[in-house]
């Protein structure tokens, strides 16, 4: 799964990617498109249960689930018709599952920052910042669905009853996108096959999820981020999309990259705050996603194993290995929270009952804690 990060020129995306992979991968500078060609960068997901295992197994190896982020050059208005670098990265875009767009929340005059004209700098606006970027990837999907609509209505002109019903739902969104408005919010039937067929053909830009990042100053993790003028201002928009936001200070989480995780934690616990920024970041993006963990664990290893959200127990297995799938008999499942409950002692919950055995029709659950029988 892969995670797009995108916003204006100079709102501190790369600084975040060289948090995120906790490397210096993209270069950092003070000037629009430093970022030309995409950066990716894999990064673990942080999860206190695949530590906790780790630790009591003394395993020998922990693997933690894992997705991927892009670092995407700076956006500009026009971008839609080539203003900038244009298409080129509406097409990197395009490649990605979901974006992190990345929105400047903080007053920097050292800090150009740019909307519309590369040379000249503007006051600082998340709202218009925001507007900026969405209505490039609308442009975008709007020539998309335009293109497609005009082919179908003349084809549904010829009697095709079934292109005339889809030019009839097109022209809706057509009409959405017309508006201003992004395709995420356009209601439309997943569970009608045509309509969900149509909506992945065209992979429209606006209709993937959004984690707004609102990369804020370094005083206001001292300060608090109810301080923060431009934070509601963010948080405002999401809400009304059923977004999710989160504060983050880019140019702190570079600076603490490099420190051990006790060196983190020492430095967080000084600020009041239990996880970092990027770690709340990280798992918004997994859960945005709409993927869950199931663990193993074990002498050998300890694994976080990604499946989506309603993945049945075979197909589970299957991720370990595809005669797991193919030979599949049952589960021993132990939910992480009942281990936790029972002190961590496996011998309890066995004594309690609360080791529970699945079947095929299982739909694995987030922190499950799996061991698979299988026969080939």
């Amino acid at each position: 799964m892969k995670l797009g990060i995108v916003g204006l020129p100079n709102v501190g995306k790369s600084t975040l990617f060289n948090a995120i992979t906790s490397t210096k991968n993209a270069e950092a500078a003070n000037y629009p498109f430093c970022t030309i060609e995409p950066n990716v960068g894999i990064v673990a997901v942080p999860d206190p249960r695949l530590d906790k295992l780790a630790e009591l197994w003394d395993t020998d190896k922990k693997t933690p689930a894992i997705i991927e982020f892009v670092d995407i050059a700076g956006l500009v208005k026009g971008a839609a018709q080539g203003a900038g670098l244009g298409n080129k990265f509406l097409g990197n875009i395009r490649e990605c599952d979901a974006i992190v767009h990345v929105v400047r929340c903080f007053d920097d005059d050292n800090i150009m920052h740019v909307v519309s004209d590369v040379t000249k700098a503007e006051a600082v606006d998340p709202a218009a910042d925001i507007e900026a970027i969405d209505l490039e990837l609308i442009l975008s999907d709007a020539d998309i669905v335009s293109n497609r609509l005009g082919r179908l209505a003349k084809l549904g002109k010829t009697g095709n009853k079934d292109a005339a019903a889809e030019a009839a739902w097109l022209q809706g969104l057509a009409e959405h996108l017309d508006a201003g408005k992004p395709a995420r919010t356009f209601d439309f039937d997943p569970k009608d096959d045509m309509q969900a067929a149509a909506m992945k053909e065209m992979g429209l830009l606006s209709q993937k999820p959004v984690i707004y990042a609102c990369n804020v100053g370094e005083d206001d993790l001292m300060d608090g981020i109810d301080n923060n003028q431009y934070f509601p201002i963010v948080k405002r928009i999401a809400d009304a999309e059923g977004a999710q936001v989160v504060p983050i200070c880019a140019k702190t989480e570079e600076d603490i990259a490099d420190m051990t995780p006790e060196e983190k934690r020492e430095f967080l616990a000084e600020m009041g705050v239990s996880a970092s920024g990027l770690d709340n970041l990280i798992t918004a993006s997994y859960s945005l996603l709409g993927l869950i963990s199931f663990l193993t664990d074990g002498k050998k290893e300890c694994r976080a194993w990604t499946i989506k959200k309603g993945t049945k127990a075979p197909q589970a297995a299957g991720k370990i290995h595809s005669d797991f799938e193919r030979g599949f008999i049952r589960a021993a499942v132990v939910p992480y929270d009942v281990l936790e409950a029972c002190d961590f002692n496996m011998a309890t919950v066995k004594a309690k009952g609360l080791q529970r055995t699945e079947g095929k029709e299982y739909v694995m659950q987030d922190g499950d804690i799996v061991e698979f029988l299988f026969n080939v």
